[in-house]
This record gives structure tokens, sequence and C-alpha cells, in this order.
């Protein structure tokens, strides 16, 4: 059993959100898998929403240090391609991809923040 079921991030541009999550998430193995005028799912292809994006026109507030979500990644090289596909659709870094030894011996992972400034993060964790 799963611990988390989905979870959701209020944005303040879809289009904008739309293309930096279709490009990184694609890198992974994860599709767009719902949408409307104000949302967009994505998970598994031919799964159900695991993540979405919804344009939300108040003030954001996005939750700072401590906060972020990661992704499971299906391979090293999906990671690096995740953090190259997230930084020419207008994320930024936030730490690189690579190992990162800090958070265990085969711990490989790219942090980027989004367009909103919402910190997320592609990994694998296991040895090569």
């Amino acid at each position: 059993m799963h611990m988390l079921h989905h979870i959701s991030f209020a944005i303040s541009d879809l289009p904008l959100s739309a293309v930096f999550y279709d490009a990184a998430l694609s890198t992974l193995g994860y599709v767009r898998v719902w949408e409307d005028e104000t949302a967009v799912g994505y998970g598994p292809p031919g799964g159900g929403g695991k993540f979405a994006i919804k344009l939300r026109s108040s003030r954001l507030a996005v939750p700072g240090d401590g906060f972020h979500i990661a992704f499971a990644a299906p391979s090293r090289e999906a990671v690096t391609a995740f953090y190259k596909a997230a930084l020419e659709h207008g994320g930024k870094d936030n730490g690189g991809s690579g190992l990162h030894p800090e958070y265990g011996e085969n711990y490989y992972a790219a942090f980027v923040f989004d367009p909103d400034g919402y910190r997320i993060e592609a990994v694998i964790n296991e040895a090569v």
C-alpha cells in the first residue's frame, strides 16, 4: 500500500506550468492522465492522477524551505534528463543533478524549483 494517494500544487499560470511539468515528468515516464480548464493531472500511463497542478487566481503561498516533493525516477539517466528538461522549460536549479551521498550511498537526484518556486526533485536510490 502507498502512503500518499495524491498531491496537488496551486499554480499561477496553467499553460506555463503545464509545459514545465509535461517536459520534466515525461523524462520519468509520467504523462497527463486528466485535464480541464483549470488543472492538469499526471501519473503513470493508463493510471490515475497522482500529482496535479491547479490554477488559483488568489495569491499563492508556496511553502518555504523544508517542503518538497520527490518524484521516483526509473534510472540515473532519467534523473539527468529531468534536470535538463526542467531548466529548459522555466525551472531553476536548486542543488544540481548527480550523486548526493549526504542522503545515502546510491542517492542520485536532481533538485529544481518549478516556475512558481516549489521545490521538486527526481530521485533514484539504487545501486548501479
